[in-house]
């Protein structure tokens, strides 16, 4: 890699803000919010960045369904553009 021209990448730690669930990985993002990590050589500080959403809390991963309202969104669809013209 050309030196100067790329991102600092460091380790970070995520944390779920839905389920406070925390995972140390690789990234290029800053925090001026840090927190201690458990590791082999002891206690570290790492920045931490909290995320709304993680496979640990979304509806895909847990398997857990949002129930859609369709036909509320078929009615909303044919108030705001009317019947079919032809």
């Amino acid at each position: 890699m050309k030196r100067g021209i790329h991102p600092d990448y460091h380790p970070v730690v995520f944390q779920d803000a839905n389920t406070g669930k925390a995972f140390l990985t690789r990234s290029t993002v800053t925090s001026s919010r840090t927190i201690e990590w458990q590791t082999s050589e002891g206690v570290v500080t790492y920045p931490l960045v909290v995320v709304d959403v993680s496979s640990d809390s979304h509806p895909f991963w847990t398997g857990t369904r949002r129930l859609v309202d369709a036909a509320g969104q078929v009615e909303k669809f044919r108030r705001r553009y009317g019947g079919v013209r032809r």
